[in-house]
C-alpha cells in the first residue's frame, strides 16, 4: 500500500525510525502528486533507499517547526512551492492576494514572502552551520542570478546568497538531487559538490568551476547599468542548454555566483521511472478538517506527458526552467497512469488533461538540436516558424487514440495550452480533427495575446494573422462535426511594446466583432524572463533597443480597463484611456463606438452619433468564420453576437514613436549609460 511521507516525529516512530536522512520543507501544503515539485524530490529520494520527512508550510516565526522534526542525517531541500512566493501572495498590481489555492482552505498567509530565504535561514538556525541546506524549486531556479525584484523595484543579487544555503539547484532536480544525496550519503562537503550540472554556489573566485565557462556583468554592475542589465540577460538566456551551455559566472560583493551548466534532460525512461514513484495522488489527511486543497482538483486526474517548451514566450519563465528541449514518456507510461485512475473512489471516467508545459509537443523541435543545442539567437516558431521546425503530431495523436480506448474512460480531454502555430505547421490535419471532435472539454484554451503585430514581437507571439487562419479552420471543424465549442482566448495588457493606443486598437478590434473576454492578464514582472527585462530597463535585451514600457500604476489600470470596455465599473476608466489616447471619436452612440459620453460633456443624450468614426486600416482582414467563445458579447438587436476569438491583423505602425507614447509612461530608465 502507498503512504504519504512522515510529516512529524510520531510519523517516524510508527514507522520504526529512530532517525531519518532527508528533511524536504515546502511552501505549499502536502499533496502527494506528480505536479508537486517537491513532493517529486521527496520520492526521487526515498526511490533511492533514504528515510525522508516532509515539512510543508511550517511556521516560520522561530525555527521551533524545524526543530521538531530532528535533525536529518545528510541534508535538507527546500522549496517555496510550485510558485515564486510573491507571486502566490499578490496581484500584477501589488494587491495582497484574498486565496491561495496551494493551501487548505484557500487560506492565504500560510507561506511567508521570499519563502526560499525564510526556511533556509530557520533551517540553518535549528541544524547548525554544518548542516547541507540544498534550495530549489522555482524560486530559487529564477532568481539564481542577480535579477530584477518587481515587489522591492530593485535589482537583488541571487538568492543563493540570502538564503545562506550550500546549494541552488535549478530547472527540473531530479538528475542534481541524486547526485547530491549520493555525494552527502559518502561525507562529501557541500563545498566540494562543484560538478554537478544544473546546481549553483558560492566560491571566492572563479577557480573551482569545473566547467568551460563566460562572465557575466557583475551585481554591482547590473544594479547600476541597465545596458549591464540586459547584457547579462541575454547571456544568461544563450547560454542555458544542455548541450552547447557554458557555466556562469558573476560575482557580487567579493565573492563569486558559480551557475553550472543546465543538467542534461530525463529520457523517456527516465521520466517514466518518475512517473512510477509511489505517489498516493491525495492531499494529506491533515488537512481533512479544513476541507482538502483545493488545488488538486485541477490534477487529480490529469497527466503530465512532457516537459520543456521550445515556444519561448518572452514574457514566461518555463524556458528559463524546464528548458526548451522537449522530452516525454512513453505511451506505456501515460496509459499505465491512467488505468490507475479508473480505480480512483472520486473516477468518473474523465481525463481531464494530457498535457504538460504545452500539451501538443512531443519531441524536439528538429533533429538538429540533439547534437548541437538549440539556437541561441533563433527561436522555433516566432514570428515565423523556423524552417527546419519537424511539426508532427502524429505521436500525440496516437497516444490520445489509445487512452480514448481504456476500459472505464469515457473522454480524454487536453486542457493545457495548446500552440496554434505549431498545429498549423503540421501538414496532416488529423490531430486537428481528433482534437475537435474528442478532446475539447467544451473551451479550448489558446493565447493570441494581442493583435499589434509590434507588441507580439516583443511578446515572442506569431503574429496575429496566423491566429486568424487557425480560428478559420477551427470553426470550419467544429461546424463539420456539428459541434459547440468555446475558446478561451488569453490576452494581455501592459507588456513592455505596448502603448496606451495599442491597447485602444485591440479594444476596437474586440468590439467590431462584438467579444468581451474574461481572460486578461495585465503584464506581471517576475524574476527571470525576458519580459522582465524590458520591463525594468526599458530595453529589448536580444537587440538593445529602447522598448517603450507602462510603468505607472494608472496607465496600466487605463489599459487592462480598455479590454474590459463592457464592464460598467471600467466606463470612466475607458473614457479616460480614449481622451488620453486622442481617441475621442470612439465615445458616442456608432456602433463602432466603444463607450457612451459623459451626459453632462456631451449635453444630454440628443442621439447625434459623435461623427468620427472609428478608423480602420484598409489592410484589416474580414473577419473569419465564427466561433463561439467565453464571454460573448450581445450583439445587435439583443442577439448574440456570432462570436469567434480570431483577431484582425493589424499592421504594426509606428506605435512606439513618441507622438502616441502615453505620458505616463516611459522608455529606458535613467539609470546608467
Amino acid at each position: 500500500m502507498t503512504d504519504f511521507l512522515p510529516v512529524s516525529k510520531e510519523d517516524m516512530v510508527s514507522r520504526g525510525w529512530y532517525s531519518y536522512d532527508f528533511l524536504v520543507v515546502t511552501g505549499d501544503a502536502y499533496v502527494d502528486h506528480p505536479s508537486f515539485g517537491p513532493v517529486v524530490i521527496a520520492r526521487v529520494l526515498e526511490d533511492m533507499g533514504f528515510k525522508v520527512a516532509m515539512l510543508a508550510q511550517p511556521k516560520w516565526s522561530d525555527a521551533s517547526a524545524f526543530e521538531a522534526m530532528g535533525k536529518p542525517r545528510f541534508g535538507v531541500f527546500i522549496g517555496a512551492g510550485n510558485l515564486d512566493s510573491m507571486v502566490a501572495h499578490y496581484t500584477a498590481a501589488k494587491k495582497p492576494r484574498s486565496e491561495d489555492f496551494y493551501s487548505p482552505e484557500k487560506k492565504a498567509g500560510l507561506r511567508p514572502d521570499r519563502a526560499t530565504i525564510v526556511y533556509a535561514n530557520r533551517a540553518r538556525e535549528a541544524f547548525g552551520g554544518d548542516m547541507p541546506i540544498i534550495i530549489g524549486g522555482l524560486e530559487a531556479s529564477l532568481r539564481r542570478f542577480s535579477h530584477y525584484d518587481y515587489w522591492d523595484d530593485k535589482v537583488r543579487r541571487s538568492i543563493l546568497f540570502d538564503a545562506k544555503a550550500d546549494l541552488l539547484v535549478y530547472g527540473m532536480g531530479e538528475y542534481a538531487t541524486r547526485e547530491i544525496a549520493k555525494r552527502l550519503k559518502r561525507k562529501v562537503r557541500p563545498s566540494e559538490l562543484t560538478d554537478i550540472r544544473g546546481t549553483a554556489f558560492i566560491t571566492a573566485d572563479e577557480k573551482p568551476c569545473v566547467f568551460e565557462k563566460i562572465s557575466l556583468p557583475s551585481h554591482e554592475e547590473t544594479v547600476s547599468n541597465i545596458k549591464a542589465y540586459a547584457d547579462a540577460t541575454r547571456i544568461e538566456y544563450e547560454e542555458h542548454d544542455a548541450v552547447r551551455g557554458r557555466a556562469l559566472c558573476q560575482s557580487c560583493q567579493g565573492r563569486t555566483l558559480i551557475v553550472n551548466p543546465p543538467a542534461i534532460p530525463l529520457t523517456t525512461e527516465e521520466l517514466d521511472e518518475v512517473a512510477k514513484l509511489p505517489f498516493t495522488r491525495e492531499v494529506h489527511p491533515m488537512y481533512e478538517k479544513a476541507g482538502g486543497v483545493p488545488a488538486i482538483e485541477e490534477v487529480r486526474f490529469s497527466v503530465i506527458h512532457n516537459r520543456g517548451c521550445f515556444g519561448a514566450c518572452n514574457f514566461c519563465a518555463l524556458a528559463f526552467h524546464q528548458g526548451r528541449m522537449i522530452t516525454s514518456r512513453s505511451h506505456e507510461s501515460v496509459i499505465s497512469e491512467v488505468e490507475n485512475m479508473t480505480h480512483h473512489s472520486l473516477w468518473k471516467g474523465y481525463v481531464s488533461d494530457i498535457g504538460g508545459p504545452t500539451a501538443n509537443f512531443r519531441h524536439p523541435s528538429c533533429e538538429m538540436q540533439k547534437e548541437h543545442g538549440m539556437c541561441a539567437n533563433k527561436r522555433c516558431l516566432a514570428p515565423t516558424p523556423c524552417k527546419n521546425l519537424n511539426a508532427d503530431h502524429s505521436d500525440y495523436l496516437e497516444l490520445l487514440q489509445k487512452l480514448r480506448e481504456i476500459s472505464g474512460v469515457k473522454k480524454v480531454f487536453v486542457r493545457s495550452g495548446i500552440r496554434f502555430d505549431y498545429m498549423l505547421e503540421d501538414k496532416n490535419d488529423k490531430f486537428f480533427s481528433d482534437l475537435v471532435k474528442h478532446h475539447i472539454s467544451g473551451q479550448l484554451k489558446v493565447a493570441p495575446e494581442h493583435c499589434i503585430d509590434s507588441v507580439l514581437d516583443y511578446m515572442g507571439k506569431p503574429h496575429i494573422g496566423v491566429y486568424e487562419r487557425f480560428m478559420d479552420k477551427y470553426s470550419r471543424l467544429n461546424q463539420r462535426f456539428d459541434k459547440e465549442q468555446y475558446v478561451v482566448p488569453y490576452l494581455m495588457s501592459s507588456h513592455p511594446g505596448c502603448t496606451l493606443s495599442d491597447s485602444v486598437r485591440l479594444a476596437e478590434y474586440l468590439q467590431s466583432r462584438g467579444r468581451q473576454p474574461e481572460q486578461v492578464q495585465d503584464f506581471y514582472p517576475t524574476p527571470g524572463t525576458i519580459s522582465t527585462c524590458m520591463y525594468y530597463t526599458g530595453l529589448d535585451p536580444r537587440t538593445m533597443k529602447e522598448v517603450y514600457v507602462a510603468r505607472n500604476p494608472r496607465e496600466k489600470e487605463l489599459q487592462r480597463a480598455l479590454l474590459q470596455w463592457k464592464r460598467p465599473e471600467k466606463r470612466r476608466l475607458v473614457i479616460e484611456a480614449l481622451r488620453e489616447a486622442g481617441r475621442e471619436d470612439l465615445i458616442g452612440f456608432d456602433k463602432k463606438c466603444l463607450v457612451r459620453p459623459d451626459a453632462a460633456r456631451s449635453g444630454g443624450y440628443k442621439g447625434n452619433k459623435n461623427n468620427l468614426p472609428a478608423q480602420k486600416s484598409k489592410a484589416d482582414p474580414e473577419p473569419s468564420t465564427p466561433v463561439k467563445i467565453t464571454g460573448r458579447a450581445k450583439g445587435m438587436g439583443g442577439k448574440t453576437a456570432k462570436p469567434t476569438t480570431s483577431t484582425r491583423n493589424v499592421p504594426a505602425n509606428k506605435s512606439n514613436s513618441p507622438a502616441n507614447k502615453a505620458p505616463s509612461g516611459g522608455a529606458a530608465r535613467k539609470r546608467g549609460k
